[in-house]
């Protein structure tokens, strides 16, 4: 998998949008790719991984009083196995606390590192991003990409007839079952 990657096949959306032949697959798959940046920007994350090390660097973490610890919001990562983690000296730092707890056991990644180092942490890791896209993410961009191809047929953002009295107005916002699906996902900044 690679970095932002696109979180569904073309044929699985149109598979579920019953059209049969691949003549629209160009749409299909610029809808994936824009319903997928979108989610993206939704839950303040991507849902893809690096397949090779690389070096990230944090600073400005919060003193979390209660445990006495730093607490650097970090890039998601989904498996420690070999992750070197160094302060501003270029120290080996040791003695860290990742969260949320049981994360990978969990289904989900590590968001947060805790530690008494208060300057700059960097961690090198071939393992950020997500091991596999989540199922409740590929169910989004299925809800959201049948909107899209709705929204093809009615460029006015009306569907429907208003003499059968079934007009409905496509609505500028996200739809209500993809952000519910996509809740478990989204990431909160700020203090904790």
């Amino acid at each position: 998998m690679v970095w932002r990657p696109d979180y569904l096949e073309t044929v699985v959306l149109r598979d579920y949008l019953e059209i049969g032949v691949p003549d629209d697959d160009d749409f299909i798959a610029r809808w994936i790719t824009a319903v997928s940046r979108n989610i993206d920007l939704h839950c303040g994350r991507q849902f893809g991984k690096s397949d090779e090390p690389v070096t990230r660097s944090y600073r400005d973490p919060i003193w979390d009083r209660r445990r006495g610890r730093w607490v650097y919001t970090i890039d998601d990562v989904h498996d420690l196995d070999g992750m070197t983690v160094v302060d501003a000296g270029g120290d080996t730092v040791s003695g860290l606390e990742w969260e949320p707890e049981n994360a990978l056991a969990d289904g989900v990644v590590y968001e947060r590192v805790l530690t008494t180092t208060c300057d700059r942490l960097t961690l090198l890791s071939e393992h950020w991003g997500w091991p596999a896209v989540p199922a409740s993410v590929e169910e989004g961009v299925l809800l959201f990409g049948a909107r899209l191809a709705a929204r093809r047929g009615a460029p006015f953002g009306t569907a429907g007839s208003p003499s059968d009295g079934s007009e409905i107005r496509l609505l500028a916002k996200l739809d209500p079952d993809m952000i519910t699906t996509l809740k478990p996902y989204r990431r909160v900044w700020g203090a904790r």
